[in-house]
């Protein structure tokens, strides 16, 4: 009996997320896309914490990924997703499932980088090539060589990092790629505080204590700034920080203050686990 569950429950959810880009799916997010296009046009865009909705990203990043496209452009549909797991629920499997994009799905969990591939061998693209798919552990100093070694340099549409540890420091060091759109996890437990815990490259979470980790939110900010960045917002939780390339649809996606994307009840409420470790080493950001 629990051999036929298993089997139901594995067929349940790959039913589900054959939903996700069905003909119904694709069709709803092209009308919407153009309907973002045509608000443009007639100067009546929504506001940017209303553009949100979920279809395999972990929360609402999808749609306000997809609203910040259709004002700046897809221009050349092309992806890079650090910290994937299997490229499914993810960032970019939206853009690669429904808009055609290419790209590379790169995370260190080897089942999870077989079941990304198994899954998008099964269900392939009409006419492209499946996304690529890298296993290794992601550091500063080999991020732009597994970047390279996938084939892929130059600008790109959509970058996403998700590592649970050094995010900072590998945005920091990649230079073989210039995406156009960046979401990063961000560590809003540290408050307003500009720190950075220091670089670590033999980390795996949860390290010493599960908090002390990445860059607080005036820290990832500095950087994105430095790198040529301006934050335009978050996911509603506040934690995926989402920055746009200076010099693309400045007018239209300006740039936000910190606190503006720090507004959810559970922000504050992660302050209480940055106690613990508060006279730990840190680095300004």
């Amino acid at each position: 009996m629990g051999r036929i569950k298993d089997f139901l429950k594995r067929k349940f959810y790959i039913l589900k997320v054959r939903d996700r880009f069905s003909a119904s799916v694709q069709i709803g997010q092209r009308q919407l896309f153009l309907a973002h296009q045509k608000a443009k046009a007639d100067n009546q865009l929504p506001n940017f914490d209303d553009t949100g909705f979920r279809v395999f990203s972990q929360f609402e990043e999808d749609g306000k990924i997809l609203y910040i496209l259709a004002l700046i452009g897809m221009q050349n549909k092309t992806f890079l997703e650090i910290g994937s797991d299997d490229g499914i629920n993810s960032n970019c499997a939206n853009l690669a499932l429904n808009f055609g994009y290419d790209g590379l799905f790169l995370d260190g969990n080897p089942r999870s980088i077989e079941r990304g591939k198994y899954f998008y061998a099964k269900y392939p693209h009409p006419w492209l090539p499946a996304p690529k798919f890298t296993c290794a552990k992601v550091l500063a100093e080999n991020i732009n060589q597994l970047v390279a070694d996938a084939g892929f340099s130059g600008d790109i549409d959509v970058m996403s990092i998700d590592i649970d540890g050094n995010d900072y420091w590998v945005w920091k060091a990649l230079t073989q790629v210039s995406p156009n759109v960046v979401i990063i996890e961000t560590h809003i437990e540290f408050g307003m505080r500009n720190i950075v815990v220091p670089y670590d490259p033999a980390y795996f979470y949860p390290g010493k204590h599960p908090v002390y980790h990445g860059a607080s939110p005036i820290a990832m900010v500095n950087l994105a700034r430095l790198k040529g960045y301006r934050l335009v917002g978050a996911n509603d939780l506040g934690f995926n920080f989402i920055f746009v390339k200076n010099g693309l649809a400045d007018d239209i996606l300006p740039e936000v203050p910190v606190e503006s994307v720090l507004t959810h009840p559970s922000v504050k409420e992660s302050w209480k686990r940055f106690e613990p470790i508060k006279d730990w080493e840190y680095l300004e950001g």
